[in-house]
């Protein structure tokens, strides 16, 4: 436990002498909020949901095209679970230090969109957000509430084309604009903090490469590749992480907004 709280110490320490901070996150920044992740020892790809499939083939987009029914299906429990489901500790940490003036933004692979609800305001979704979807024929935008209204199970607009969720399956390209925002926010930070990703989906995981900064933590219960690389490993609930560093910074660090998160972290 001392060693802990020493480390933690130490991360507030960082975050006091750095000013362009970017948090680059993945599924187990969620796992708090109950979405599961995809990689970890429970998570979706080591689920078996179907006796032909395995759940990253049926995000895939040739499975979008050839079995729409499946997919719909799959993706409306998907997207269900996740519009239940409220920011956690670390998602209003984040959202505390950019308020702080230290978190320039948050690159995430997250598809959940907790980050914005928690109150962060530069978030870069590198994979879309389940809360936007996109009719294919006449690019009408519905929310989350009427899409899976309309899943039954394929969702139609009403002019008759199938509504796509914004999110990047497997096989499609990443956006460009997300891209550039994502690579201009990480060659800009002076610090960078990995959480909740195991850095194995790319090209995602090698934008992280463009980091030239000198202080590199990861918060995240298993090996990445980044580890040797860090200044400090955390493999520890990011929630706890995060929210005990923020709070040893409240107080040391003048902040750039005066609304504040009301919801506490415990």
């Amino acid at each position: 436990m001392a060693e802990e709280n020493s480390s933690i110490e130490k991360l507030a320490e960082m975050i006091k002498d750095h000013q362009h901070i970017v948090f680059f996150g993945g599924a187990g920044v969620s796992t708090e909020s109950a979405i599961p992740d995809f990689r970890g020892k429970n998570g979706l790809y080591y689920q078996k949901v179907s006796e032909k499939w395995s759940p990253e083939e049926m995000l895939s987009h040739h499975f979008y095209r050839e079995h729409p029914d499946l997919f719909f299906t799959m993706y409306k429990k998907m997207a269900e679970t996740i519009s239940h489901a409220k920011p956690n500790a670390a998602h209003r940490a984040l959202a505390e230090l950019e308020k702080m003036g230290k978190l320039s933004g948050v690159v995430t692979q997250n598809i959940d969109g907790l980050h914005q609800k928690a109150g962060s305001r530069n978030v870069v979704e590198l994979h879309g957000s389940t809360l936007h979807n996109t009719c294919e024929k006449c690019r009408k935008r519905y929310d989350l509430p009427e899409f899976i209204s309309r899943s039954n199970p394929v969702p139609h607009c009403d002019c008759g084309g199938i509504i796509k969720p914004d999110i990047v399956l497997y096989e499609e390209s990443l956006d460009i604009n997300a891209i550039d925002d994502a690579v201009w926010l990480i060659r800009g930070a002076d610090m960078l903090i990995i959480g909740g990703t195991s850095l194995a989906v790319y090209p995602a995981a090698g934008f992280i490469n463009e980091f030239s900064g000198d202080a590199l933590v990861i918060i995240n219960r298993d090996a990445t590749s980044k580890d040797n690389a860090a200044d400090l490993v955390f493999r520890d609930n990011i929630g706890e992480v995060l929210g005990n560093t923020v709070r040893i910074l409240r107080g040391a660090v003048s902040y750039t907004h005066l609304t504040l998160p009301t919801t506490p972290y415990v």
